[in-house]
Formats: C-alpha cells, sequence, structure tokens
C-alpha cells in the first residue's frame, strides 16, 4: 500500500461517522417521505440481495469486498454489490430509501442504522444474531462490541469493524528527550515539556477542515477520566467536575506549549507529516498509524493505556456496523446475507486491506493481523477499556450523529486548542449547542 493511499483509506475511514451535521440536516426531510410498504427497491424482480458498501480503503478494498458478497447463495437469492461513496452519502441512502431503490442491506455512517430506524426504515437484526449464536460467531465477538446496538427494539445493526484511538509515541524522540513514557496525566504533562525543549510536541492533535481527531481528544480525555458528554441513561451531562477537570488538563497542555499552537488548522495530512517529521512525540491516532504516515522502522509504537485522576481508564471507539432495510425482497434472504458475509470479512484483514480492528477475536489471530505487536498491544490493552461517544452511556442512538461532526462539538475543541475559554464557560457553550440540535 502506498503512503498516498493509505492516508486516503484513512480518511474516507472516518468519513464513516462523519457528514452528520448534513445529516441531521437532512433527518427531517426524509421523515417527512414517511414509510410506505416494503417493494422491491432492495432488490430485483429476481430476488437479489442489494448490497451497498463503502470505500473503506483503497480500490483494492472494494474489489476484495465485492467477490465475498457475490459469493453469497442463500435463500433462492443472490447479491448484487455497489459501492457507495463518502460525498454526500447520507443523502445518497435518504433519496434512495424514500424512492424504495435503495439497497436491502448496507454498511455505511457509524449513527446511519439508528437514524433509519427513527424512521421505521430498518430490519432489526435479532434473527440474524441468533443465527450467530448457533454458528458460533456470537461467542467469537470481541468484548462489548455487539452490545451498544441492542435498543428496546432489538438489534438495530451488527457491528464489522472498529475505528479504534490510541495513544501513540514516537520511542527516539522519548530517549532524546530522557523522559519517561507517560503513565498518568502528571507523568503526561511532565512528558510534554520534556518533548518541548527538543522541539516536539506530547499531545498531537488537529481540528482543520475535516480533521476530528481534535474533537476525539477531547471526548477521550473526558472519559478517560470517568466523564462524557452523556449520563448513563442519555442525558446530557457536560457540566460535569470530571468534565471541567479533563478540559481544564487539556488546557494547561495548551498553555505550555505542549499542544502545536497550529493544531487547530491541521488537517490529517498535517497531523501525518508531524509524526513522519518528528514532530509529534505523542497523541491519538487511529490504528495502523506507521503505515498511514509512512515510517515502518518500528520507531512508531502503541502507548500503553493512561490513568486519569481517579484510577480511570478509558479511550473512545466508533463501531462501524452493517444494517438491514425493510424494504427488501426477502428478509430471510437479507439475514442470510449477513449471516453470510460476517463469516468471510476474514479474508479482508488476511489480505491487508483494512485499517480498523476486526470486531471477531478469531481475526485478531491470524498471522497477517496478529504479526504486528501494535496490532496485538491495541487489542489487549486498549479494545476492552473503549467507550462510544454514548459514554457514560452504553447504548448508541440517533441523537449521536449531532454530536458527531457537529458545529457544536467542532466550535467547542478549536475554542479549547486555542485556549480561548476556561473550562466551564467552554463546556457551558457546548452544551447548549448540543441543546439547539438533539431531540428529547
Amino acid at each position: 500500500m502506498t503512503i498516498k493511499s493509505s492516508v486516503t483509506s484513512t480518511a474516507f475511514s472516518r468519513r464513516g461517522f462523519l457528514g452528520f451535521a448534513a445529516a441531521a440536516a437532512s433527518a427531517p426531510l426524509l421523515a417527512a417521505c414517511g414509510g410506505g410498504s416494503a417493494s422491491q427497491g432492495g432488490g430485483s424482480a429476481g430476488g437479489t440481495i442489494k448490497f451497498w458498501d463503502m470505500p473503506w480503503a483503497t480500490p483494492a478494498y472494494n474489489d476484495a469486498a465485492k467477490k465475498l458478497a457475490e459469493s453469497f447463495s442463500g435463500s433462492g437469492s443472490k447479491a448484487s454489490y455497489q459501492i457507495i461513496q463518502w460525498n454526500n452519502f447520507y443523502q445518497t441512502y435518504s433519496s434512495a430509501i424514500a424512492s424504495k431503490t435503495g439497497p436491502a442491506v448496507s454498511t455505511g455512517g457509524g449513527f446511519q442504522a439508528f437514524q433509519f430506524a427513527q424512521q421505521g426504515q430498518i430490519a432489526y437484526a435479532d434473527k440474524a444474531v441468533e443465527e450467530l449464536k448457533k454458528n458460533g460467531m456470537y461467542d467469537d465477538f470481541l468484548p462489548g462490541v455487539l452490545e451498544p446496538f441492542k435498543s428496546d427494539k432489538g438489534y438495530v445493526a451488527v457491528p464489522w469493524q472498529l475505528d479504534m484511538r490510541v495513544f501513540w509515541y514516537r520511542k527516539s524522540l522519548f530517549e532524546k528527550a530522557g523522559v519517561g513514557l507517560p503513565t498518568d496525566w502528571p507523568s503526561l504533562l511532565e512528558a510534554g515539556k520534556a518533548l518541548k525543549k527538543i522541539g516536539a510536541f506530547g499531545f498531537t492533535t488537529g481540528a482543520g477542515a475535516g480533521n476530528n481527531y481534535g474533537n476525539h481528544s477531547m471526548i477521550m480525555m473526558m472519559v478517560n477520566n470517568g466523564g462524557g458528554v452523556f449520563t448513563k441513561d442519555g442525558e446530557l451531562d457536560l457540566m460535569n467536575d470530571r468534565n471541567v477537570e479533563a478540559i481544564e488538563f487539556i488546557l494547561e497542555l495548551v498553555s505550555n506549549g505542549i499542544v502545536d499552537p497550529a493544531a487547530v488548522s491541521y488537517t490529517t495530512d498535517n497531523m501525518s507529516a508531524q509524526w513522519k517529521d518528528k514532530k509529534a512525540g505523542f497523541g491519538l491516532f487511529q490504528v495502523n498509524v506507521p503505515k498511514r504516515v509512512g515510517d515502518t522502522s518500528g520507531d512508531l509504537l502503541v502507548a500503553d493505556p493512561i490513568t486519569g485522576p481517579h484510577g480511570d481508564k478509558a479511550t473512545i471507539v466508533f463501531p462501524n456496523n452493517i444494517m438491514m432495510y425493510t424494504n427488501t425482497p426477502s428478509q430471510e434472504a437479507s439475514e442470510a446475507f449477513l449471516v453470510h458475509y460476517l463469516g468471510q470479512i476474514k479474508e479482508l484483514w488476511r489480505q491487508k486491506l483494512m485499517s480498523a480492528l476486526p470486531v471477531f477475536k478469531s481475526i485478531t489471530e491470524i498471522p497477517e493481523f496478529a504479526d504486528d505487536p501494535n496490532n496485538v498491544k491495541i487489542v489487549k490493552d486498549w479494545q476492552p477499556i473503549a467507550k462510544t461517544f454514548a459514554s457514560q452511556g452504553n447504548t448508541l442512538n440517533a441523537n449521536l450523529a449531532a454530536l458527531d461532526g457537529g458545529q457544536a462539538l467542532n466550535q467547542f475543541t478549536q475554542t479549547i486548542l486555542t485556549g480561548q475559554s476556561d473550562a466551564k464557560s467552554a463546556l457551558q457553550a457546548f452544551q447548549s449547542g448540543l441543546e439547539s440540535v438533539i431531540k428529547k
């Protein structure tokens, strides 16, 4: 994989959870279209299951996924494969579903299934999950990855890959700075000050156009302190003491020059360049950073999780999922396809086409994945402590679309990275911004 392709694939991967400022605006338009009865939109007259997928990586990924999808033959049906581009993807799905020309099964945005479920367009996956229990795949899920998709009406979707956020570090810079790796917040501050003396940054992030790692850093530090945007019951809770403490700490990092003053304008490509050019010593990023930035020398490594002031350890994860729609030639065939496809996706990691964690333990054990010690460390140390944007709650919902990539979070992040406010005032503005777009 070339460096360029690697960068592109990662940008696309993240888009699985973005576009939801637009998505939130589009949702009422779709809701106005109404549900209607099922027709042939999810398949052709011959009973073909239409599977829509996204460009999660390089074109080689889509070529491989197409073969997996088209290998399906069950319940008297076959499957077709279509790529949907990330540009305006939510509108593409909305229009197709409204006109009953959409898919029967698809991947897509991380909270897409919850938005369409509100509109009665999602077929719940409980029967497919029962089949996964029968064939042993249910017990193969990594801990906690399926539960967030269980609503009071059933499983809204089934996860297939995890977009994980973990701390990375450059070993040679820590050696040059003569400082130990962070284990908690005080040592993170200490390491950042030492790295600054040698011209490197100890909390690498960015909040420029299309870059949401700054947003993720804010939420990650909140949950790493036992806080979060929501209560366990899903109510907004930005002003809790743990969040205030976390944002005060980030502001301390900013004031000490441990965050690059230009980070507020950095794209993901700018961040990758910082890591490659040895200006980034420590920071939150995705899986496969060495391949992404073009440095596989072994100098870029996954750090241990750090402990918050009250003993908490946590990071954030975005679980990408596969969803089924009510508009299908055969719900039984949709379920059979979903189970079949999940049974085949190991091949995508075997060919090293994915820049995300698999959801199945058996895939994490194949040589093509496990021969990378960074992958092993992420699965062992980071995945078990990963929480979603729903924290402090556990269940995903449509309101998260208004949070992820929305203007309220973007503005909050930029305010903090530029040190333009105190923690409580910034959190209050963030809360007010979310209250205006979140449905009660």
